[in-house]
């Protein structure tokens, strides 16, 4: 804990007639997290009354699904007491529970003890919180010193940027994002699907079609139209040509001549290889995602993968089989089945490479963990990846996690064509577009409106993603996500533009919202928004656990709602001084957390719109 923090939070309490803080329980941060203060605080009194080990009353504190439940509760028969009544240790020991101003009411509720936090103390530390540390609201150090790799999007070089990578895409951003936050060290790596025989067919077809001023200008949509007109090529021929001549057979003879190094063959894939991700650097920017690496299937090393095939020998993992070499998993796992390592003409496969690239990935990094966002349809893939790597005898195998997601269905462009992600951007773009001209009096108000409208467009495509759990597949509609009504994007962004506008209006000095008297915040809606906004650094802790983006969309929306629903009620302007102070504070601080959490989605947030 920081010297800082602890004065803050010692000064604080100081001044609600707290005199000391209570002791820390392992694993909790009341610096960075006020729901911490009161969890270690409950611990230690629900010990005095029980009598039960602090680490189990302080791991068997739960979230309430709903505030009329409490902030926190705690299921009595976690505490695993014998030959006692749950409901009534519950009534007993609620009943004597001490609030000492931390605590407004202690409720027994069958076998369950309600805790309601004191708001006076939610005021005086949240609001103060959130407007100090600005961005960092929300950060804790629950990963500091260690390191996570994390591979995320790798798209196809010269095939669509599809709806599948899209999702790779926000999720592992998202993931990025809040291990960082969590103090862990992030190396970002997009692994790109950049060798294979298409590699081959690409560079026959671009003798055939390519064009070096659409090359150059448009790297990714011509060199697919390539890949597409070749591809039809190889259907007309059937099997009419002799292997020579075939452009199959020219495509496999130039992939054989790039996996043997021939310095001609790859200067070309080079070329298509680094005008492809300029492009998507562009792309990335659009989502607020940069990487640390491009990786990707061709830089893995040959002897690397030489190295892996010699161990597979030695553990006898591999066997021969009609010149390919092949791993039997069933022996470790029956639903694994054999999985090729090698083929018969001695060229690598995915899996050996994606075996080697991890090899390389722990000698480089030493991570703590490596997360793979990838679709559940490699989920065997990745079973039998992690399996290999385990029966090779590293001990690292069990740092690493796949983190599966479900499909999107119905994803084309309103035009119906192919989809490449740019053409998604650029349609909700225009879309939202026509819907902000609509309103002529705010349209008129806002400086670049192009910018903002792919602003609040790049909103709707990421939280319509983001909105359901990661595994269910979901159906891309262009009306709902486009929406300003309901739980969208767009409504986001509405809600914090409309939050800066209560800011301008107001026009009160920042500085006096930190020596406001929150006193004056007595009203129910005014407390529901502080509990929410106190619970922020805690849903941050809960989407760590399930790798969920849901986890704090779904508490932005609950957010918004509740500052709507303070509108009627909490109102700023001609309104006393002291009152419109207090009350600004607290929409300020809301804001905060709006935007804090908007950002670790990934999204940029307007403040007109």
């Amino acid at each position: 804990m920081s010297e800082a923090s602890v004065e803050f939070l010692t000064s604080s309490l100081g001044k609600l007639e707290i005199n000391q803080l209570p002791p820390n329980v392992e694993n909790s941060y009341p610096q960075s997290n006020v729901i911490d203060l009161l969890r270690n605080y409950i611990t230690e009194e629900l010990y005095k009354l029980s009598g039960v080990d602090k680490s189990i009353i302080f791991s068997a504190l739960e979230w309430s699904t709903t505030l009329e439940k409490g902030d926190l509760l705690i299921p009595i028969p976690r505490l695993r007491i014998k030959n006692s009544n749950p409901k009534d240790l519950a009534i007993e020991w609620a009943k004597n529970f001490p609030k000492s101003g931390f605590l407004s009411k202690v409720i027994a509720e069958g076998p369950f003890i309600q805790f309601f936090f004191s708001p006076k103390l939610l005021y005086n530390i949240v609001i103060k919180d959130v407007l100090k540390r600005k961005l960092d609201y929300g950060a804790t150090p629950l990963g500091k010193g260690k390191k996570l790799v994390i591979e995320f999007s790798s798209p196809n070089i010269a095939k669509p940027f599809h709806a599948g990578h899209l999702r790779s895409t926000i999720i592992g951003g998202f993931l990025s994002n809040l291990y960082e936050k969590l103090g862990w060290n992030v190396v970002r790596i997009n692994y790109l699907g950049d060798w294979g025989k298409q590699f081959g067919l690409l560079a026959v077809g671009f003798e055939r079609y390519g064009d070096e001023a659409k090359l150059k200008t448009d790297p990714i949509n011509h060199l697919f139209d390539v890949y597409v007109k070749i591809n039809k090529d190889i259907e007309l021929e059937g099997d009419s040509l002799s292997e020579e001549e075939s452009t199959n057979g020219k495509a496999r003879y130039y992939f054989k001549r790039m996996e043997d190094g021939d310095e001609e063959a790859l200067k070309i894939w080079k070329r298509f290889r680094d005008l492809s991700i300029e492009k998507y650097i562009d792309t990335y920017a659009r989502l607020n995602i940069k990487y640390d690496v491009y990786s990707g299937e061709s830089q893995v090393p040959t002897e690397v993968m030489e190295k892996a095939t010699e161990i597979f020998k030695e553990k006898n993992l591999a066997q021969e089989d009609n010149g390919a070499l092949l791993i039997d998993l069933t022996k470790f796992n029956k639903k694994l089945g054999k999985a090729v390592v090698r083929k018969r003409d001695g060229t690598s496969l995915y899996l050996t490479r994606d075996v080697g690239e991890a090899m390389s990935r722990y000698e480089k990094y030493k991570f703590d963990k490596m997360i793979y966002v990838i679709a559940s349809q490699q989920d065997l893939h990745t079973a039998q990846f992690f399996e290999i790597l385990k029966q090779m005898g590293f001990e690292w195998a069990n740092r690493l996690q796949h983190v599966n997601f479900g499909m999107v269905l119905g994803m084309s462009t309103r035009k119906g064509t192919v989809v490449f992600l740019d053409n998604i951007l650029e349609e909700t773009k225009e879309k939202m577009h026509e819907v902000m001209k609509k309103n002529e009096t705010k349209y008129s108000q806002i400086n670049e409106p192009e910018k903002i409208a792919d602003l609040v467009g790049i909103s709707a495509v990421m939280i319509q993603d983001m909105q359901a759990k990661r595994i269910n597949n979901y159906e891309f509609k262009w009306e709902r996500m486009t929406s300003f009504e309901g739980d969208t994007g767009p409504y986001l962004q509405y809600a914090h533009s409309r939050l800066r506008s209560v800011e301008r209006k107001a026009n009160i000095p920042f500085e006096n919202f930190l020596t406001a008297n929150y006193d004056l915040l007595t009203e129910p809606q005014a407390i529901l928004l502080i509990r929410l906004i106190s619970q922020y650094p805690d849903v941050l802790r809960a989407a760590s656990k399930n790798n969920e983006p849901t986890t704090v969309v779904t508490y932005l929306f609950r957010l918004t709602h509740q500052v709507s629903s303070c509108y009627d009620v909490l109102w700023v302007a001609g309104q006393e001084e002291e009152l419109a102070t207090a009350r600004s504070a607290l929409y300020a601080a809301a804001r905060q957390v709006l935007y804090n959490g908007m950002v670790l989605l990934g999204l940029t947030p307007v403040d007109r719109m």
